[in-house]
């Protein structure tokens, strides 16, 4: 996080933050990690300041993996106490346990302020379920407690990681450009290079992920100007990056798996020249990304 754009923040306009939440690893950022003297530094503002800090942890291993790995004075730790010192400097945290919880369905949220949980989970009672199970099946959390043991694993970590390393590998060697170093979860192409042609208000990254599933079945999505693009008066503008991501399943693909999507992303970037943007047909009033409905330009040329 951007250390002296949120003191000015918390300086200048600390009446309107109600909290401050820190995203590990960054997903929207190209799956980069926080580092562990940047979660330090968030922390001791935040306190500073007065505001509660809250992780957004459902990467929370992978990002102490890269800590271990990158960060000076980290090597000899183990992940698992790279992610104990890191919730530590946190009041709370939300998770979503289909990342690392390793499992189907589910996650959770904790905090520290006894009183606060008390509301959570009251509210939790008329949207979710009682807080013994919250909606899940009981296996569904034992899954989830299982998996935040192994996940920690360096073996699963390392095997994790490379597999992530080794699709990045294939598709830059082809002269996609994607973002880099690779993150923990994902490959990022970086659609708004590779579609020069196509302005960002005409939509790249979606042009991209619909090519992309129509070569090969190959599900990614958009981080552009679809989820960035609009302002909070409704206006809309070029988000920072135009990117596609290409997030990997855990424990599910094996080599053949991500030759084939190297393969078909491949196959895409050497017709890119034939690729058209897209128009919102039917936007949302909020999170316009997860739901809106799209028509090629070339096909509003046409008629």
């Amino acid at each position: 996080m951007d250390l002296a754009a949120l003191e000015s923040v918390l300086r200048n306009e600390g009446h309107r933050v109600r909290m401050v939440m820190l995203t590990v690893t960054n997903n929207s950022g190209g799956g980069q990690p926080v580092s562990l003297e940047n979660v330090r530094a968030v922390s001791k503002l935040c306190k500073r300041y007065g505001k509660p800090f809250f992780l957004d942890a459902c990467r929370f291993a992978e990002n102490s993996w890269f800590v271990k790995q990158r960060e000076a004075g980290q090597k000899d730790r183990t992940p698992k106490s790279i992610a104990q010192e890191m919730f530590s400097l946190a009041d709370g945290c939300t998770f979503s346990a289909k990342k690392d919880g390793l499992a189907n369905i589910g996650g959770f949220l904790a905090m520290n302020d006894d009183a606060l949980a008390e509301k959570c989970r009251n509210l939790l009672i008329l949207t979710e379920g009682f807080p013994t199970y919250g909606g899940l099946a009981g296996y569904d959390m034992e899954a989830i407690a299982r998996g935040l043991e192994e996940v920690l694993d360096e073996t699963y970590l390392r095997y994790r990681i490379e597999s992530v390393q080794y699709l990045a590998e294939k598709i830059a060697k082809s002269g996609v450009p994607i973002v880099q170093p690779p993150g923990g979860h994902a490959v990022y192409i970086d659609a708004g290079q590779m579609l020069q042609h196509i302005p960002p208000l005409e939509f790249p990254g979606i042009a991209l992920v619909n090519a992309i599933y129509l070569e090969g079945g190959i599900r990614s999505v958009e981080i552009g100007s679809v989820m960035f693009g609009v302002r909070p008066d409704g206006s809309e503008h070029a988000a920072s990056m135009e990117l596609v991501r290409l997030a990997i399943p855990r424990r599910l693909y094996t080599q053949s798996h991500l030759d084939y999507v190297a393969d078909v992303v491949t196959a895409v970037a050497a017709r890119r020249s034939e690729l058209h943007g897209y128009r919102i047909v039917s936007p949302p009033r909020m999170l316009r990304h997860f739901t809106a409905q799209f028509e090629p330009l070339v096909a509003v040329a046409r008629s």
